[in-house]
């Protein structure tokens, strides 16, 4: 006889925020509080929802819950659910209170860092009303929560590969070096390989495609780049640049709002690209202040 289908179709909000609570806190007691609940309700609902799906979520360690593998696996979903029903909420306020609305934009790092405050500025001179949430995550859990409409848009480096998005090209750039305004080199508007040989640099970290584009640029020469400090935004290598620990390889466009004397750019090459897209949801049309935030950006981005 086969065994009944195990699902989380029964599971409602409530099973569903203390999974998430007990997952975030790893303790019964913990989660309780904070969700106005007692112990042995939040250690209920787990047992129900364990029950429900057929697995373990949890090891029991010393009155400590440690999420299993699957535990955590299923803890994304979760909160990508959680983020959707928060959505539909406010949207339900919003029509109820006759606002203006609500975006939620999901970017790299550097890019919410560097960029999107500047964005998100001129858009609110245009349109007051307009509540913001601004998101960073991995590419991958960006690429669902557009998918999803859980994030009304985001900015994503192409090439962006997935049938759920709409990816609009929105700005290309080149690579630059980033150094003191007194260093040696400062006096050449362009700087190679061969001139950076045996130079400390600061490099972002390694395993991304762009740093391998700037290891193949050296190795080209017949070189290898000389690594002083690895580091993973942009803001952080501008700033080591700045203290003359060495030379700073990035991208011109993240690196242009950490720019200010007596830090310079001075042009990379050979050419390394980053070419970035504005992306949205296929599943769905975008709103009408999705695609108001998208010509802001564009505008900005492209000189307007």
């Amino acid at each position: 006889m086969t065994p009944p289908r195990k699902s989380t179709a029964g599971l409602g909000v409530r099973a569903l925020t203390t999974l998430a609570e007990v997952i975030r806190t790893s303790s019964a007691t913990e989660a309780g509080r904070n969700l106005g609940m007692t112990q042995p309700a939040v250690s209920r609902i787990i047992a129900q929802v364990e029950a429900n799906v057929g697995f373990e979520l949890f090891y029991r360690d010393r009155g400590r819950l440690v999420p299993t593998k699957d535990g955590l696996l299923l803890a994304t979903e979760v909160d990508l659910a959680l983020a959707g029903l928060a959505r539909v909420d406010s949207l339900v306020r919003d029509i109820a209170a006759s606002s203006v609305g609500e975006l939620r934009v999901v970017a790299p790092p550097s890019f919410a860092e560097g960029l999107l405050p500047e964005i998100v500025a001129r858009f609110l001179a245009r349109f007051p009303g307009v509540r913001f949430n601004l998101d960073s995550r991995t590419a991958e859990t960006a690429k669902a929560m557009i998918a999803t409409r859980v994030a009304d848009c985001g900015f994503m480096k192409m090439p962006v590969d997935d049938d759920d998005l709409m990816c609009e090209p929105l700005v290309s750039n080149a690579s630059v070096c980033v150094l003191l305004e007194s260093h040696p080199l400062a006096h050449h508007e362009t700087l190679t390989p061969h001139l950076l040989h045996g130079q400390p640099l600061i490099l972002l970290g390694s395993g991304r495609q762009w740093r391998a584009q700037v290891d193949q640029a050296f190795a080209s020469c017949g070189l290898r780049p000389t690594v002083a400090i690895e580091t993973h935004t942009h803001g952080s290598a501008c700033a080591l640049a700045g203290r003359d620990v060495g030379i700073a390889i990035v991208n011109e466009l993240l690196a242009r709002s950490y720019l200010r004397a007596p830090l310079i750019a001075r042009r990379f090459e050979p050419d390394i690209r980053h070419d970035y897209a504005f992306v949205t949801s296929a599943l769905s049309h975008p709103s009408r202040l999705t695609m108001a935030f998208r010509d802001e950006a564009l505008e900005m981005l492209r000189g307007g």
